[in-house]
């Protein structure tokens, strides 16, 4: 195989997706030979490929070790796990492999504020954008979220606001002085890693080579290990510490506050529930960092409304609220709904929840589940599973429902509502097993409960 490549081709591109074909235009543009490599036999973007490369060559099926030796150094896309036996042998061998955000931080001429997090990392990227166009910046607004980062870099950009997943950061060395910051830790991706040790240690490379980093202090997960020399800030739902953002009471009224300093009600803030004040919060801790304008990024908080499929408001039909949180993909996301949407007095929420689990452990629902929700409505490929998990614990306070579709899973939702409740579509878990991804998922939601309202 190795003998069909040129030698003068050094860098393989490992995956035909959104992050490999970046890559391709990044390489391209500085003048650079490669060659793309896909365990896939027949990848979706293959004809892309072709059409647009054709004199580049194209390796499909399982990676060959060999293969990989012949290059100098491997450009490895985030969805391929760096335990596949080609790319531990081609580290013993010293290869080179290196992801798409190294290249970026070594490239970008502006200033770079790094995301991560469970939960919450795309509307943080997304908001701190709006605050950098609010505070008359040029800025690039990207990464795992939108456009990859690599065709963001434009000299001409006086910012850059990027997401970072964790499958991004595990080859990640140096942040090369990015501004980063986690937003908290909760199990996710367990099928690709060993455990929730190994997933913690993916994310906090974010913050190796740090000049400024931001955390949740009510996240112990996410608090750094570094030198003094780092300037840190933290955010959090309670009482802000002196350099930290938080809530304070004023005449009985949450307020945003840095420090002491009241800064706005948290009512005005635009993305409802206590999670998004959260990242509200977090958001501003970054501009912060950036320099970016504190009153324009007050305003952002008060017109910024979200993003689709992230705890978005549908309808309210008959007095009952209906909430697309199809981006809640994991058990930290629909937990961390559930606590901003939930009513401390009475079970409110009717939680629309299943799909493919990822490997979790659905205990964690139990406790809000049990707390918040009258009714669970499970569907997809692992309701029986999220169904037995939670039985005998959610027994005579929870009613727990296993139905065939999402549409019945919505059918059922509204025969059971009553005015005031919340049904809240964030189903824990993948959506691949019925959909092509979170947003078909959400879009068959609003339609489902557009014909509620009709």
């Amino acid at each position: 195989m190795t003998n069909l490549i040129a030698t003068n081709r050094n860098t393989a591109i490992l995956g035909l997706g959104a992050t490999g074909l970046s890559v391709a235009r990044f390489l391209s543009s500085m003048g650079k030979s490669f060659v793309f490599a896909d365990s896939r036999t027949s990848p979706p973007r293959l004809a892309e490929v072709r059409e647009t490369y054709p004199d580049v060559p194209v390796v499909l099926g399982p990676f060959d070790a060999d293969l990989l030796l012949s290059f100098d150094s491997v450009v490895v896309s985030p969805g391929i796990a760096l335990q596949e036996p080609a790319l531990v042998a081609a580290q013993q061998q010293k290869i080179k492999l290196l992801g798409d955000v190294e290249l970026f931080l070594a490239h970008a001429k502006a200033p770079v504020i790094l995301i991560t997090g469970s939960n919450g990392k795309s509307t943080v990227t997304k908001l701190v954008g709006e605050m950098a166009v609010a505070s008359g910046l040029t800025v690039g607004v990207g990464g795992n979220l939108g456009t990859p980062m690599l065709d963001l870099l434009d000299d001409n950009n006086q910012l850059y606001v990027i997401e970072l997943s964790s499958f991004q950061l595990e080859l990640v060395t140096d942040t090369q002085g990015a501004i980063s910051a986690i937003l908290n830790i909760s199990a996710d991706h367990m099928d690709r890693y060993a455990g929730l040790q190994q997933y913690h240690a993916a994310k906090h490379r974010i913050f190796r080579g740090a000049s400024q980093v931001i955390f949740n202090r009510q996240d112990a997960l996410t608090n750094p290990l570094l030198s003094k020399e780092v300037k840190l800030c933290n955010f959090g739902l309670n009482h802000p510490d002196l350099a930290g953002y938080g809530l304070l009471e004023e005449e009985g009224e949450s307020w945003l506050a840095y420090g002491l300093n009241p800064l706005m009600p948290s009512a005005e803030v635009a993305i409802k529930g206590r999670h998004n004040t959260a990242n509200a919060l977090a958001a501003l801790a970054l501009g912060q960092a950036a320099g970016l304008d504190m009153a324009a990024m007050l305003q952002t908080l008060r017109t910024f409304k979200g993003l689709s499929h992230r705890c978005e408001h549908v309808a309210t039909v008959d007095g009952v609220t209906y909430i697309d949180d199809s981006k809640g993909t994991n058990i930290g996301a629909t937990v961390a709904a559930l606590n901003g949407f939930g009513d401390d007095d009475r079970a409110n929420i009717i939680l629309i929840a299943g799909g493919q689990g990822k490997g979790q452990n659905f205990n964690e629902l139990k406790a809000p589940v049990s707390k918040f929700v009258k009714l669970l409505a499970l569907f997809g490929e692992d309701a029986q599973l999220i169904a037995g998990t939670l039985s005998e614990a959610l027994a005579n306070r929870t009613q727990i429902e296993t139905l065939s579709s999402l549409q019945s899973a919505v059918d059922t939702a509204r025969a059971a509502a009553q005015p005031g409740d919340i049904v809240l579509l964030s189903p824990a878990c993948a959506s691949f097993d019925m959909f092509s991804g979170f947003e078909e998922r959400g879009r068959c939601f609003q339609q489902a409960v557009t014909e509620v309202a009709a």
